[in-house]
C-alpha cells in the first residue's frame, strides 16, 4: 500500500473529530489526562489537548506499523544506508550509545569514545594555560546545536572557558564577537566537515590574523573539527594533533554529539558534556526498546502528522518558558525543516501530501506580548509545543510560580478558549498543545529533551517516506552566490536580469 492511500485514512478520522471541540474531548473523557501522558526519564509529556481521540490516535499507530516503522528505527541504530541518495549510513545514535550488536555501529561508537578521549586531552592542556574564552566558528549545524546547549547548560554545569559563537559571513558578526577579547587569551575552533563552506573559512581567516602570533602551529591556539584533515592543516597551519574527527555517518545537524561538541564540553566541562550523551542515550534506549503505543518519540511524530495531514495546519510554534532554551526553537528550525523540507519520496516519485509545516517561536513569557495574540484569535491555527522546567535553579521563586501559572494558563486558554457577547473579547480555543516538563534542566534532561526530537523527525520522515538525512535544497543558493562572486568584483555578468539590476544598486 502506497503512502497516499494510508495517509488519506486519516481524512476521515479527522472529519470525525473536528466535529467535537477540543474542550469537550478532554471533559467527555476523564482518564484522557492521565493515559494521554508520557513519562520517560526526566521528561514528562502530556498530549490530552491535542486535537484527536481514542479512536484517532489508534488509527495513527497503525500508520505507524503500515508504515514499517519498527523495523527503520531498528535499521537507524544498526548502520544501515538509510541516507539512500547519499549511500550513507546514519549513526548519531553511535555517538553517545551502544545500543546495536552490528559491526557497523559498534565501529562507529568505538570511534566516537577514541574521539572523546581527545577532546579531554585538549581541554585539559588548554586548561592548563592563560586561555580564557574560545571562539567557536561554524555554520548550521555546526553551530545551532553548540551554540544552544551552550546557552542553555553553563549555569548548571560551569566549564574553564567562556565560549562566543561567530557564524553568519557578515563582517559585523565578528566585529561583535572579537569586541572585549583579547588574542593573548583566547582560542579559535573551526567546526566544517569538508572545510570547503565559505562563511567558516571567512570568518576563520579573520580569527587566524586576529590571533596573530598565538595562532601558529608550534603552541597555537587554532583548533579544528572535520572530516578532512588535510584541508585546515594546509589552509590554516592547524596540527593534526589539534584537528578531531567528524564522519560522513554523521549529518550537521545531528552531530553536537560528536567532536562537535568540542565547545559545548569547553564551556561546560567534559564530564557533563558526557552526562548530556548519557541522556540521549537513555532516549534513545526508550525509543528503540518501546512498543509504539507506548513510544515518547511515536506519540510526538504521530501527533505532527496529525495536525499537518489530518487538521491540515501550516505552522508549528515551540515556546520555551525556561530563558535558558531561548534558542531551541532556532535549533528546530534546521533539525526539523532541513530534515523533513522534502517534496519527494525515497524513490523519487512526489509526495502528494504536505510534508513539515513552518517550524517557528521563542521563549515564554516574552512570546505572549508578542505573537500570541494571533494565536489566540487570529484565524490561523497554530498548533504547539510548551516546554517548561519544574524545579528552577535561581532564588527567585516568586518568578518561577509567575512563570509556571503563565505555562499553565496559556495551555488552558488556547484548548478552552473563553466566550464573550462581545466578539473582539471573544477566544474561539480548540488550539491544540503538547506539554512537556523536564524536572530540572540539567545535561542529561537536555540531552533526552533533543534526543526526542531527533526521533519524532525520523518517524515522521518514515510515515511521509521521505530522506531525513539529505539537504539538496542547501546547496542551490550556496551555488547561484559562488557565481555571483565574480559578478560583484566586476570581473562578469550576472545571467539574470533582475540579478543585473540590483547588482547595478550594489555598486
Amino acid at each position: 500500500m502506497s503512502h497516499e492511500p494510508r495517509l488519506s485514512q486519516l481524512l476521515a478520522q479527522a472529519g470525525r473529530v473536528v466535529q467535537t471541540p477540543l474542550h469537550k474531548l478532554v471533559v467527555d473523557d476523564p482518564a484522557r489526562a492521565q493515559d494521554f501522558a508520557l513519562r520517560v526519564g526526566p521528561i514528562y509529556a502530556n498530549f490530552a489537548r491535542q486535537h484527536y481521540d481514542r479512536d484517532a490516535l489508534a488509527a495513527l499507530f497503525v500508520l505507524a506499523e503500515q508504515a514499517g516503522a519498527r523495523h527503520k528505527l531498528q535499521a537507524l541504530f544498526d548502520g544501515e544506508k538509510i541516507n539512500l541518495t547519499e549511500g550513507r549510513a546514519v549513526l548519531h545514535t553511535a555517538l553517545r550509545g551502544d545500543l546495536s550488536s552490528t559491526a557497523t555501529a559498534r565501529a562507529a561508537h568505538a570511534q566516537a569514545v577514541e574521539a572523546r578521549a581527545r577532546m579531554r586531552v585538549l581541554i585539559d592542556a588548554l586548561a592548563a594555560g592563560d586561555v580564557t574564552d574560545v571562539v567557536s566558528v561554524g555554520i548550521g549545524g555546526s553551530d545551532l546545536g553548540p551554540r544552544l546547549a551552550v546557552d542553555a547548560l553553563t549555569g548548571a554545569a560551569p566549564g574553564r572557558f567562556r565560549v562566543h559563537f561567530l557564524s553568519n559571513v557578515d563582517g559585523h558578526a565578528a566585529q561583535r564577537v572579537l569586541a572585549g577579547l583579547d588574542p593573548r587569551h583566547t582560542a579559535a575552533v573551526l567546526i566544517s566537515k569538508t572545510f570547503g563552506t565559505q562563511e567558516t573559512l571567512l570568518n576563520g581567516a579573520i580569527l587566524r590574523d586576529w590571533l596573530g602570533e598565538h595562532a601558529s602551529a608550534d603552541g597555537g591556539r587554532l583548533y579544528a573539527v572535520s572530516a578532512n584533515v588535510e584541508r585546515p592543516a594546509a589552509a590554516f597551519g592547524i596540527p593534526p594533533e589539534r584537528i578531531l574527527p567528524m564522519w560522513d555517518w554523521v549529518g550537521g545537524r545531528y552531530s553536537l554529539w560528536s567532536a562537535v561538541g568540542f565547545p559545548i564540553a569547553l564551556a561546560i566541562g567534559m564530564d557533563a558534556f558526557e552526562a548530556m550523551l548519557a541522556g540521549a542515550a537513555q532516549m534513545d534506549a526508550h525509543v528503540l526498546h518501546t512498543p509504539l503505543e507506548q513510544n515518547l518519540a511515536a506519540w510526538h511524530a504521530l501527533t505532527a502528522v496529525w495536525n499537518r495531514n489530518g487538521l491540515g495546519y501550516a505552522t508549528q510554534a515551540v515556546h520555551a518558558y525556561d530563558e535558558r532554551l531561548k534558542l531551541l526553537s532556532n535549533y528546530l528550525q534546521q533539525l526539523v525543516m532541513e530534515s523533513l523540507g522534502k517534496s519527494v519520496r525515497t524513490d523519487g516519485s512526489a509526495v502528494e501530501v504536505d510534508t513539515v509545516p513552518v517550524w517557528w517561536g521563542g521563549a515564554g513569557t516574552d512570546t505572549q506580548h508578542s505573537f500570541f495574540q494571533a494565536l489566540h484569535q487570529g484565524t490561523s491555527i497554530v498548533p504547539s509545543d510548551f516546554i517548561g522546567v519544574v524545579r528552577s535553579d535561581t532564588p527567585y521563586a516568586d518568578n518561577h510560580r509567575a512563570l509556571h501559572a503563565n505555562l499553565l494558563a496559556q495551555t488552558e486558554a488556547f484548548a478552552n478558549g473563553q466566550a464573550s457577547d462581545d466578539p473582539h473579547r471573544a477566544y474561539a480555543g480548540g488550539r491544540p498543545t503538547t506539554m512537556i516538563l523536564l524536572d530540572a534542566l540539567t545535561p542529561e534532561s537536555f540531552g533526552a529533551l533533543l534526543a526526542l526530537y531527533e526521533h519524532s523527525v525520523y518517524l515522521q520522515s518514515v510515515v511521509w517516506g521521505i530522506n531525513a538525512f539529505d539537504q539538496f535544497g542547501v546547496e542551490l543558493g550556496k551555488q547561484v552566490a559562488s557565481r555571483l562572486l565574480p559578478a560583484l568584483a566586476g570581473e562578469a555578468q550576472a545571467d539574470d536580469p533582475v540579478t543585473r539590476a540590483l547588482l547595478d544598486q550594489l555598486r
